[in-house]
């Protein structure tokens, strides 16, 4: 057994905590103990934690070493802790030192730490700069003979990957060498990440993928006749209800269960409802809850107090709360990896099955999830992708280094940098660049090709740790009655608030008064085209991903067999196959097909590209349009672009299609460049290069000004380079322009909005609230189809009748002479009346009363003549005379609810004002 190449001491203690090694400590123990450099990659729960650990302990029991003998990273402080918690147990028995250093630690745990070094030090990313530079610790550092990173694949996509690069190169310098051992989650491309981490040192890979089994399944609840009935009492939808219903279902039938969300936002929303529900103990868990109250709940969880957590990757990683019998994913997951992870959280442990639920909505989620769900289960993973020649995060450790140094030639600092693989096209040209415009911001000196230590180097060092930008909380408050109704970040505020914006917070749409120094102040909203304040949140939809959607829709009806690949209930299935039964009346957006559906002046393409190629795409029509019609409106998901224009001109759109490819990048980085995105992250670029404070506050005056000195220099760059990076796929939309060019994806134009177009409007996380005022909105719409009418033919005048709204037919006409010129009346029609209306026909003399009595009734035939009955139930509204219903019948609106929202406000507004008109 493999234990037994271990300590002999090491050996007693594994007996007390494992009965046998698992996979991946039988393929890694071993390797590790062999002295080579090894990315271990399993499944969570499968021992890959002691797999790396158990040799280390077994290297400082047997081997000559000083301390800090060995660094343990990991990328969350709350890693750290649980991490701590477990070694502790080792160490204490094995009789060996061990300490954590983060953000949180005191001053007099580092100064102890510095004075007596621990044989195992535990860090973050972050607290591995100050460790670099500090004269005392640093020295410790020399004696490193083992370094290991934990959870890698949560850093290699981000900044925080380049500067642990960095960081370890510079570490590598102090210390010669050491052995390095990755553990990483089920990831795609292990090739990559040892390339990004190691790309001159051999390093073996053992992929330690254990027959553990992960059950999957795809869910869309379907709606009973008394969840119909409690939904209405409850204030929520039919279909919210049904969902919720299932997780308390689910519930009873486990010890215990993670229900996973993607935003914090909707995580608040989600536990709020399901209290409301049940007795059973569900709490709510994410990062933006204090420290305390989430180790409460991580506690009680582990103590069974607490039968579920709603939560985000807050709880994606390892953190041992305990054991977790279910995974309930509530709507798409949007990412294979981040499924792998979340479900993988149940069942810890090899000999238990992981089992995870995902609950859909609408068929984009249902699709989407399904396809997700198949991929997890097959282990398709998403491509890896990097940042590469950071320059702000290289001048943070150009400066470090001459912290570390005092004195270095600039020779000498570039061919550490190139080294890595980040970097390994960057050019000595450039970086002499670099290091001039470091000197001239006066963090360095730089003379005669040395760079040296300067003064205000140790602040702006200090000042900027960490790439992730801190950001600050607005608080949002109703001005009406002085309440908070919920909390938001500064990057929304910053990117997409302005007095008089609306915007969705804690399902309820707010307009904004004014934004002040620490809080938004707000009033309450009717708008339906209100901003969701968890949007920014959201983990993109990978490309194949969108694309596999797109080969089930092109399938599924000539093959319904096509949707025994994926793991979904019969209901999932049931509503695929009826819902493109509607759709094949138009026609279907696939993996190979663009549908451009147009109504009036707004344009709906449908395209299965994923978020960031439909974002790029987005960008570029932004940038294209704009400059030929004035300002439009624009935006973009993972399977349409939805674009308005000034006036129906669909030429412009088709124009835009044939642009030529080396063209596209210009376009798509002038719209960048105007957009408050760029302000935005310009200011972040700004603060990691120290010529804005940390502590600065977002100002728009501020940063134009900054824009305008800084353009095109480092920061300018930095900034187009980040947001290309990831909020773009530049090359991947340069790729389908190509195609469409060349005829390989077809491109489809049609009159109207299909179902799938209609679903542009709606977001899925809105469904799970539904205000009273959703409610009342339901009543308005049954009142008025419920409502009484009378059309008489304005065309022979020999034709009338009443109707009730519901029961009149789209397609009336007169009975006797076949016109659609009919006159629309919410009384019913005297005799006296319809004697007028004949005069009028046959052209007879009319009275001043009487022409002034047929006037509405020639004016709402005119508009029945274009709208049909939708006229009719525009005018049934109380207040809505001819002139305001031609008003609300000119708009745009992509679905029923729209537009009776519309006729509701039109309604309230004459109930406001009506005491102050003249009858």
């Amino acid at each position: 057994m493999v234990f037994e190449l271990l300590h002999p001491k090491i050996q007693e203690l594994v007996k007390k905590r494992f009965e046998k090694p698992t996979l991946v400590q039988e393929l890694a123990i071993p390797k590790i103990l062999e002295k080579k450099n090894v990315l271990i990659i399993s499944q969570t729960g499968t021992g890959k934690t002691e797999s790396c650990m158990l040799p280390i302990f077994h290297f400082l029991l047997t081997e000559e070493v000083k301390p800090v003998a060995a660094l343990y990273i990991t990328p969350l402080k709350a890693l750290n802790r649980d991490l701590l918690l477990r070694f502790l147990w080792w160490s204490n028995k094995l009789e060996l030192d061990i300490a954590v250093r983060h953000g949180d630690t005191s001053a007099y745990e580092r100064k102890l730490q510095t004075e007596f070094p621990p044989l195992l030090l535990i860090s973050t990313l972050e607290t591995l700069q100050p460790i670099l530079v500090g004269p005392k610790i640093r020295e410790h550092l020399k004696n490193i003979k083992y370094v290991i990173i934990d959870e890698v694949h949560e850093v290699v996509d981000n900044k925080r990957g380049i500067q642990l690069v960095l960081a370890l190169e510079r570490l590598k310098k102090l210390c010669k060498d050491f052995q390095l051992i990755m553990l990483s989650a089920t990831i795609g491309e292990p090739e990559k990440i040892i390339n990004f981490f190691c790309v001159n040192k051999k390093v073996e890979i053992v992929k330690a993928i254990s027959p553990k089994k992960m059950e999957i399944k795809v869910v869309n609840p379907k709606v009973s006749t008394q969840e119909k009935i409690k939904a209405a009492k409850l204030l929520m939808p039919p279909d919210s209800l049904a969902r919720m219903n299932f997780i308390l279902n689910s519930l009873k039938e486990v010890r215990s269960c993670l229900i996973f969300t993607n935003t914090r936002e909707f995580a608040e929303i989600l536990t709020t409802r399901l209290k409301k529900l049940t007795d059973e103990k569900i709490e709510v868990h994410h990062s933006s809850l204090s420290k305390q109250v989430r180790l409460k709940v991580e506690k009680e969880f582990r103590e069974q107090k607490i039968k579920a957590i709603v939560c985000t990757s807050s709880l994606q990683l390892g953190i041992d709360i305990g054991t977790i019998d279910l995974v309930i994913q509530y709507l798409s997951p949007r990412q294979v990896t981040q499924l792998i992870q979340r479900v993988g959280r149940s069942g810890h442990g090899i000999e238990r099955e992981s089992r995870g639920i995902i609950i859909t909505s609408d068929i984009d989620d249902l699709l989407e999830s399904m396809v997700i769900a198949r991929k997890a289960l097959n282990e398709e993973l998403e491509p890896i992708k990097f940042y590469e020649n950071c320059l702000d995060v290289l001048a943070h450790q150009i400066v470090g280094l001459t912290l570390e140094y005092k004195n270095l030639k600039a020779e000498e600092i570039f061919q550490l940098i190139k080294k890595t693989f980040p970097y390994r096209n960057f050019s000595f040209s450039k970086f002499l660049k670099l290091c001039e415009f470091l000197r001239d911001l006066g963090v360095i000196f730089f003379e005669k090709g040395m760079v040296s230590k300067k003064r205000r180097g140790y602040s702006y060092y200090f000042e900027n740790l960490s790439t992730i930008p801190s950001l600050k909380q607005y608080k949002v408050v109703n001005v009406v009655d002085k309440s908070v109704v919920g909390v938001l970040d500064e990057e929304f505020v910053a990117l997409n608030l302005g007095e008089g914006v609306n915007f969705i917070v804690k399902g309820e749409p707010w307009k904004v008064v004014s934004i002040e120094e620490d809080k938004v102040l707000v009033e309450p909203s009717e708008e339906a085209e209100a901003v969701p304040a968890w949007e920014g949140e959201l983990i993109p939809v990978p490309f194949e991903v969108a694309q596999e959607v797109g080969e089930v829709r092109e399938k599924v009806l000539t093959d319904p067999s096509i949707l025994e690949n994926y793991p979904i209930d019969e209901n999932s299935k049931q509503k695929i196959l009826k819902f493109f039964e509607r759709q094949k009346k138009f026609d279907v957006a696939t993996h190979r097909k663009i549908v451009i559906e147009q109504q009036q002046n707004l344009f709906v393409i449908n395209a299965c590209f994923g978020s960031l190629v439909n974002e790029t795409l987005a960008r570029f029509f932004a940038a294209y349009l704009t400059t030929r019609v004035g300002s439009i409106k624009i935006r973009s998901d993972p399977y349409r672009i939805i674009i308005e224009l000034p006036s129906s001109n669909k030429e412009l759109l088709e124009e835009a299609f044939k642009v030529p490819k080396e063209h596209f990048k210009f376009y798509v980085e002038k719209e960048i460049e105007n957009s408050s995105l760029f302000e935005w992250k310009f200011m972040h670029v700004a603060k990691r290069f120290g010529i804005i404070r940390e502590e600065a506050q977002y100002s728009k005056g501020l940063l134009k000004r900054l824009i305008e000195e800084y353009h095109n220099s480092f920061l300018w760059e930095e900034t187009l380079r980040e947001i290309e990076t990831e909020k773009l796929d530049l090359e991947k939309s340069e790729e389908v322009l190509e195609k469409i060019q060349k005829g390989e994806i077809e491109v489809k134009w049609l009159e109207g909005l299909s179902p799938l177009s209609k679903l542009a409007l709606k977001n899925v996380y809105a469904e799970v609230v539904t205000s009273e005022k959703g409610v009342i909105l339901q009543l308005f719409k049954q009142r008025i189809l419920n409502s009484k009418v009378e059309l008489v033919c304005m065309n022979c005048g020999d034709w009338h009748q009443s109707f009730i709204l519901k029961n009149l037919p789209e397609d009336i006409q007169c009975k006797r002479c076949g016109a659609k010129l009919l006159g629309i009346s919410k009384k019913p029609l005297t005799a006296r009346d319809l004697k007028s209306i004949k005069k009028y026909v046959n052209k007879s003399f009319l009275t001043k009363t009487e022409k002034i009595k047929l006037l509405p009734l020639k004016k709402s035939a005119e508009l029945f003549l274009v709208y049909g009955k939708k006229a009719v139930i525009t005018l049934a509204a109380r207040g809505v005379g001819v002139e305001n219903a031609k008003r609300i019948l000119a708009k745009i609106y992509l679905d029923e609810s729209s537009f009776f929202k519309e006729l509701f406000n039109a309604e309230k507004k004459y109930l406001r004002t009506k005491k102050f008109w003249k009858i």
